[in-house]
């Protein structure tokens, strides 16, 4: 079918449009949005393509996609902001907001450890189900219980699935708010379209995702202690923890897992990005350059590369690229969502699309990227 795209561009981004459409023409976009702040203004509003498996509905301007990883500084701003609020340390150990979190010997790990991916648990030791993953307490209890994988702080691992309950629960215990109502609160707060748990009467507005449901391992490895079982389980416990073959349930839509399943539109992640370029928006000019900062660089067993984490940020890097400029921040999520911002360029990006591809980084969101630098310097 021919794929119509919608919005507004300021006719200096146009390179911008282009390589949108290009994307549906010779990169296998299906439905997507894409917006572009640029010095405070929202430049660049487009959407397109379809939402449905079948193709035939389109993608409309209030269409929300799941957006993976994207979600994960948003999770972690959430918890950076109450931290501020509360003037409670990077530093302090967990089990001062959390003290169930002391099981097994992980009475020692702090906030800044578990901002990145450093806390130890990057999966689940209990075996669960499905039924558990829509259920917050068992979750986090779960997690809570599990003895850590390594000593918190002595090496980082991605916390793919876990960060969004662990990060969550601690949010959680110091607002004494879901991350559900605390993200409604902040993204009204700043005109953002961004959910974790989609509620009722905003359902019709997901987009299905064409993912590949290749299902998890029918069984789960022992639990011996070692890399591959660690890397295993926290894909795959619960069985869906990565949406396979939930992604487009309504459990999976409604239930909150802040790592994974958050929900919104490429102007809504834009809209995020450009609020913490406003000083004291979000967070304080020196609370963000804190979480913008790498705070451990090395190798990761479960992104099978070297990699550098910020506090739920990823900081610029050649593999890892948020365009030509130190200082630019962001996060990519799986199938080529995207986040980020560039303080030297004054920029804000936000994408989403329901064609995932099994990389972070793709053709598509790279296009755009380029499209923008090609206006701005």
């Amino acid at each position: 079918m021919t794929t119509f795209v919608q919005g507004s561009c300021d006719p200096r981004f146009v390179s911008v449009r282009d390589a949108f459409l290009e994307n549906f023409a010779a990169r296998g976009e299906k439905g997507a949005s894409v917006s572009v702040f640029h010095r405070g203004e929202m430049v660049v509003d487009l959407w397109g393509g379809t939402s449905d498996h079948d193709e035939l509905q389109p993608w409309e301007r209030d269409t929300i996609a799941n957006f993976y990883s994207a979600g994960k500084p948003i999770i972690a701003t959430l918890l950076l902001r109450r931290l501020e609020m509360e003037g409670v340390s990077l530093d302090e150990p967990i089990i001062s907001v959390w003290p169930e979190f002391a099981a097994r010997g992980k009475q020692s790990t702090t906030f800044r450890h578990a901002l990145c991916h450093q806390a130890g648990v990057p999966a689940i030791r209990a075996n669960l189900t499905n039924d558990d993953l829509w259920q917050w307490d068992v979750m986090t209890n779960a997690l809570a219980d599990s003895a850590p994988w390594f000593v918190a702080g002595t090496r980082h691992v991605y916390h793919t699935n876990t960060y969004g309950h662990l990060i969550g629960e601690c949010l959680r215990r110091l607002s004494g708010v879901s991350p559900h109502d605390e993200l409604e609160r902040v993204s009204s707060m700043i005109n953002a379209d961004l959910h974790y748990g989609v509620g009722d009467r905003d359902l019709f507005r997901c987009a299905n995702i064409h993912l590949d449901t290749a299902a998890s391992p029918a069984t789960l490895p022992t639990d011996d202690g070692g890399e591959s079982s660690m890397i295993l389980r926290g894909y795959f416990n619960p069985p869906g923890y990565s949406s396979f073959g939930v992604v487009n349930t309504k459990e999976w839509r409604q239930a909150q897992i802040p790592s994974t399943n958050g929900h919104g539109s490429g102007r809504g992640i834009a809209s995020f990005y450009n609020a913490l370029l406003s000083p004291d928006r979000l967070l304080s000019h020196d609370a963000l350059a804190e979480a913008v900062r790498a705070q451990s660089t090395g190798p990761c067993p479960v992104l099978g590369e070297d990699v550098t984490f910020g506090l739920g940020f990823q900081p610029t890097t050649p593999r890892r690229s948020f365009g030509p400029h130190a200082g630019s921040f962001g996060h990519f999520g799986t199938g080529g969502a995207l986040g980020m911002a560039d303080p030297h360029s004054e920029i804000a990006i936000g994408y989403v699309m329901n064609h995932v591809i099994p990389r972070w980084q793709s053709t598509r969101n790279r296009a755009l990227i380029d499209a923008v630098y090609a206006v701005v310097s």
